[in-house]
Formats: structure tokens, sequence, C-alpha cells
């Protein structure tokens, strides 16, 4: 009996359940569909961020920093003290200055909106912006340290970054604040030189730095132009970079009647030298440079005159041998006691008769903090004199 109930149930499911043909249809058919829904999911998409594109926010703040924000700062007692009326520092909540406020930076949130058109400053109030940080700020004599200017202007900067890359801006307004934020940048490396990590780190100023380049060099390229400035910033940025191969390989592209300019030329025949290791060619043609090229150069004089005392210690390492530190000072662009210290850093013997006595097994790397680089930048300080800082980052030396 229960066999026969089996057969039959067997039986019934058999001849309701579909075939392995038409199960192989419904899958084909299946797929099909899921497929043609990811397909119009994705023209979808695709036209939707074609719209995203298109859509570039109109920007209508005509202040530095938008009202708003100037507001919820205040009351929150955000504002900094370059940004506050005078006057106004030593109460609970100090008032804001419409005139001196600037827009600070804001990571990104979710849920802001960041296009904001009443938050968003047009290419006009951004240089405006720019040229009142250079003016104002960093241009102006004032009571507090210069890392602390910096680190105003630094996050105010990336404010306006933030603001043209939102914009997509390009074209001459563009390029004008690229320039001005590129040497603000070159200048600060070389004024910081030496700060302790926890006000000023050299790294992030580099990334900062190299990004602004990038981009700055992406505008001459594709740029209607003409760019009058773009030879000395082609420049700068070999400078800044020496040993790169892939900022000589830039440089080496460009075109001919810029190649050919005085401080494209100079840059270059010093990044040969770099590249062939021959410190004493470099220090004399950096002698040539201007103060902002010099701030370029300056992170590589410690390797530089480093490479100096390495290959002497190796070409003159002789019980008999004297080298007169006049010589090596005058070799390696410093004053005689600097050149002195320079060698016993690095373990090079200097006689009571101002003599070198160089050894290559005496040679040896200095102490971690042992070596003050801001000691030895008298090639880039003495260039200096009498230029005002606003008128290196403006472009006016």
């Amino acid at each position: 009996m229960n066999r026969r109930r089996t057969a039959r149930i067997t039986q019934t499911q058999s001849s309701s359940a579909p075939s392995g043909g038409q199960r192989r249809q419904r899958n084909k058919e299946r797929c099909r569909s899921n497929t043609q829904k990811k397909e119009v999911e994705e023209e979808e998409g695709q036209g939707f961020g074609k719209e995203r594109k298109e859509m570039v926010p109109r920007a209508s703040c005509q202040t530095m920093c938008p009202a708003q924000e100037l507001w919820e700062r205040e009351s929150q007692n955000r504002l900094h003290h370059f940004e506050v009326v005078p006057g106004t520092e030593a109460f609970r909540k100090p008032s804001g200055d419409p005139l001196r406020a600037v827009k600070e930076y804001s990571r990104p949130a979710a849920g802001k909106d960041a296009a904001k058109p009443s938050d968003l400053r047009p290419p006009d109030v951004l240089l405006r912006t720019v040229c009142y940080l250079i003016d104002e700020i960093v241009g102006s004599p004032s009571p507090h340290p210069w890392t602390e200017v910096y680190s105003f202007v630094f996050d105010r900067l990336r404010s306006v970054k933030q603001d043209m890359i939102i914009q997509r801006l390009s074209g001459k307004d563009c390029v004008a604040i690229l320039e001005r934020t590129v040497r603000f940048h070159i200048y600060a490396s070389y004024r910081l030189c030496g700060e302790p990590l926890r006000i000023y780190d050299p790294r992030i100023n580099d990334t900062h730095l190299q990004e602004y380049l990038s981009w700055l060099f992406d505008c001459y390229k594709t740029g209607a132009g003409p760019y009058p400035n773009q030879e000395e910033f082609q420049a700068l940025g070999l400078l800044y970079n020496l040993g790169s191969s892939a900022a000589a390989q830039h440089v080496l592209e460009l075109p001919v009647r810029l190649r050919q300019t005085p401080s494209v030329k100079l840059a270059l025949a010093i990044s040969q030298a770099f590249l062939a290791g021959n410190p004493v060619r470099l220090l004399r043609l950096a002698q040539k440079l201007d103060f902002l090229q010099a701030c370029a150069l300056h992170r590589h004089l410690v390797t530089c005159r480093r490479h100096l005392l390495l290959i002497y210690s190796h070409g003159f390492s002789s019980r008999n041998c004297r080298f007169p530190l006049d010589r090596l000072a005058q070799l390696s662009s410093l004053e005689a006691p600097l050149a002195a210290g320079l060698c016993r850093a690095y373990g090079v013997e200097v006689n009571q008769h101002n003599q070198v006595v160089f050894s290559k097994s005496a040679f040896a790397e200095p102490a971690q903090g042992g070596l003050d680089c801001k000691l030895y930048h008298s090639i880039v300080s003495e260039k200096q004199r009498g230029l005002a800082v606003k008128s290196i980052i403006h472009g006016c030396s």
C-alpha cells in the first residue's frame, strides 16, 4: 500500500515539476531580466553623474567669511585672535570682525551641504582673501610667533582651496591664487626649518605644496594663457624637487622657449650638478639664485654639504695632508667658524692652525638633533636683505 502511495506522489510531483529544459529557460530569462535592470540602473546613474558634472554651484558669498559661520564661531567662542574686533580680545566672547574674519577649513561631513551658494566665495573674493592673508597677516609686523601666523594662514588657504575645488575653478584667477599659495609654502619651508614637530611639520607642508604645484602646472598646460610667471614656477618646482627624476623630466618636456629662459636654465644646471654628485658646482651655481629660489633649494643644502665632506674625506684621506679651512669654507659657501662646526659635526678634525684633517675612517653621521640646519642658512638669508615678506609672496621682489 505504502509503495503505491509513494509512487503516486512521485508521479504527481514529477508531472507538476518543470523539466530540465524548462528550468534552464527560466534561469536564462531571470538572468536576462537582472542584466537589463542593472543596465537601466547604470544608465540612470551615468545620466545622474552627467547632470552632477554639469552642475557647478554658483558662489554668492561676498565676504571672506560667510555670515552664518561668523555668527556660529562667535557664539561658540571659536574665533582666532586675528579675526576679532580690536579691544574685545579680553571679553568672555570676543566680537567677530566681518572685515578680518576668514572662512576656516572644515572637513566634509555626512549630511552637510558643502556646495551651499551662500557659503561659497566666487573667484574674485577668493583672490581678495588670499591677498588679505598675505598683506595683513603674513606681511604685517605681529607680536605673535610666526608659527602661529603660519598655522592660521595654512588653515585659511585650505578653505580657499576647498572652495576652488567645489567650483572647479580654472583660468587666470585660479593661477593667481595658486602662485601666491606656492610662494607662501616655499617661504614657510625655509622660515620654519628646524622648528619642533609639534608646531610645524615639514612633511605636511611639503604634501600640500606638491599638490598646489601639480595643480598650477596643470593650469599652465591646459589654460589659454599667457602666464607671465610660468618661468619662475617651473624653476621653483625643479629646485624644490631636486633629485626627482619626475621633476627633471617635466622640465625637459617643456617648450624650448621656456627651457631657454634664464631661471629654468639655471635650475636645470643645478639639477644636473646634483644628479652628477658635484656639490662644489651646485653651491657655486646657487650663488646666482634669488631669495625665493634659494628658499626652494635650502632643504637640499645639508645633503649637498654632507656629500662634499664625504668626497673630500675619501679624496684627501692622508696622515700628512692638511686642507685649508678658509678654502673649504669658500667651497661650502659658509663662514670659516660655521665650516669648522660642520666638520666637527661629521667627525672631521680641524686642528689649531685652522687646517682640516680629512680621514675616511673618521667620517661619521651626526647624532639626531646634533646639526642645527638654521645655522647654515647664510646662503639664503643674505639674499633677503631689504625684501618685505609680502612683496616676496606677491612676486614683487
